[in-house]
């Protein structure tokens, strides 16, 4: 599901018009019904009877008044105001106004603020409200100069107390950056057209989105082609795509046929990022997993988790992992991937093991950790790998690793993490709220699952078993990359379910992999193409 920026949904809507044949009008129609279709089925246990819509007088307005006048046909008493004069509204817009005001629609002008007692008027008497007042060109604040009438209908609506569900994105809200410009709408559902824009899924945006529904309007598949083409591609991780790249087991399989894992992981005291690595690459199927690390360590390892495997390798006087070529030679023979970093410090002798690694490994790697900040040291060890390579930092080690302040990092998640990746020949991780996934070849990967309560310790130890996991089963580095982030967070997701999200641990989430590998398996074998106009994304 590819996320689009407000100008490229404007050149798909455009091209789709004027070139391959759709009219303006048929698009709007398609718009309007599929976000009452959403409206209704979102309100299906309680449906609202009085609905006010807040329309604008441009193509956004223009929805609105289709999903008014498509409520009215249902029975519901639907009523608009129109922050403009009938006379201003053109186009499209213009033809849905006046089909709404022959079923004898009620329609309030509202252009200036001694106009504004009549909307509250109108609110006070309304079950739900439908914000059609701004679309996706919004890029400056509402309010101008002073406090502007778009910010006082915007901040009415949020003062009323009833639901509101905004028309493709949130009245104030940027539909790229997600920042929100001055007054913006919080929605309890927002419906959008064609494909999901990035200010609806980055934060803040997403708090003042509520639920996100996807409506298919028919854009043409060459308009697509045309637009997408160009640019780097980004989309947003869905769970019936996800579920789709889970693959069955055979009846006759056995544990050589998923892979062997070799985890290089753990030092004195930092046992348990290696056994949540290791346990996590088991919960999500791993046929082998084989846990290396400080020999000191082994026991620990062994007593712990009794389906691993261990290898002891040599240690520092201060029980961190020591490089021995040939040690390391023997523990990667037979394995299918490695899963490398957490918990084994940074000293010289990790630094000197990352390089090693990184050139000689003949299978994936996976970096996590310590094994990053050993990498920040000296980014151009990542030029001597031959094999393919995930990188999984959260900001502060992507600050590391680039120099840049995490506070640039957060701000601009998605080019830095796709600029990197290009860079570097690698896939990387950003992880964080919405983790990024970004491949070689520039494409990237939003993911919408996880909650707050993974904001605890071994969260990151179980991500990169879980990928290390899918890498070492065959899967490949894109389907490992994408198929992991989502269902580590989903995982978290039914955790904060049952249990809540704080007090959350990280072995919480191990335990539910297996439940969550069969739910997300299931709704991927739903018709990822049947028609759904309340795709519910959220």
């Amino acid at each position: 599901m590819y996320l689009v920026s407000a100008a490229q949904m404007r050149e798909l809507d455009r091209l789709t018009i004027e070139q391959y044949g759709t009219p303006g009008h048929i698009l709007m129609e398609r718009a309007g019904a599929g976000a009452t279709q959403a409206f209704v089925e979102f309100f299906r246990n309680a449906l609202p009877k009085r609905v006010l819509v807040v329309a604008g007088k441009g193509n956004n307005g223009g929805d609105g008044f289709v999903i008014a006048r498509l409520l009215k046909r249902q029975g519901l008493a639907c009523e608009v105001v129109l922050a403009a004069k009938k006379d201003d509204v053109r186009g499209d817009a213009r033809r849905n106004l006046r089909a709404f005001l022959r079923l004898r629609g009620r329609v309030t002008e509202v252009t200036s603020h001694d106009q504004l007692a009549a909307v509250q008027k109108s609110l006070t008497r309304c079950d739900a409200i439908i914000d059609a007042l701004l679309g996706t060109g919004l890029n400056a604040p509402v309010q101008g100069k002073g406090k502007g009438l778009y910010a006082a209908l915007i901040e009415l609506m949020n003062a009323c107390g009833v639901p509101i569900a905004a028309v493709d994105v949130p009245s104030g809200l940027n539909a790229d950056s997600g920042q929100t410009l001055g007054a913006t709408v919080q929605a309890d559902l927002t419906v959008t057209f064609g494909y999901p824009k990035f200010g609806q899924v980055f934060y803040p945006g997403t708090t003042a989105v509520g639920q996100l529904a996807l409506v298919d309007i028919g854009i043409a598949a060459q308009a697509i082609k045309d637009v997408l083409a160009v640019s780097p591609q980004t989309a947003l991780l869905t769970r019936r795509e996800m579920g789709a790249r889970i693959r069955d087991r055979r009846s006759e399989a056995h544990k050589g046929d998923y892979g062997h894992l070799l985890v290089l992981a753990g030092a004195r005291g930092k046992s348990g990022a290696a056994l949540l690595c290791a346990s996590s690459a088991l919960r999500t199927g791993t046929g082998l997993v084989t846990l290396a690390g400080p020999k000191g360590l082994v026991p620990i390892f062994s007593s712990v988790l009794l389906e691993a495997m261990t290898t002891p390798l040599p240690e520092t006087a201060g029980g961190s992992l020591k490089l021995n070529e040939k040690a390391l030679l023997q523990a990667l023979q037979g394995k299918s991937a490695v899963a490398f970093g957490p918990g084994i410090g940074v000293s010289a002798q990790t630094k000197r093991m990352t390089r090693w690694l990184l050139k000689n490994s003949t299978v994936p790697i996976l970096v996590d950790a310590d094994g990053l900040n050993c990498i920040a040291a000296d980014v151009s060890m990542l030029k001597t790998t031959k094999v393919p390579l995930i990188l999984t930092p959260h900001p502060g080690e992507m600050s590391r690793l680039t120099k840049t302040q995490t506070t640039d990092i957060q701000a601009h998640r998605l080019d830095i993490a796709r600029g990197f990746a290009v860079q570097h020949s690698c896939y990387l991780i950003l992880k964080g709220a919405r983790t990024v996934i970004a491949a070689p070849d520039g494409r990237a990967w939003l993911n919408p699952t996880g909650n707050p309560g993974m904001a605890s310790g071994g969260m990151g130890d179980v991500l990169a078993g879980l990928i290390g996991g899918l890498l070492a089963q065959g899967y490949s580095p894109e389907e490992a990359c994408c198929l992991g982030v989502f269902l580590h967070g989903a995982a978290a997701d039914a955790v904060a379910e049952e249990k809540g999200e704080v007090g959350m641990l990280a072995r919480d989430v191990i335990e539910r992999l297996p439940g969550t590998l069969r739910a997300v398996r299931q709704a991927g074998q739903l018709d990822p193409y049947a028609a759904d106009y309340s795709d519910i994304l959220s």
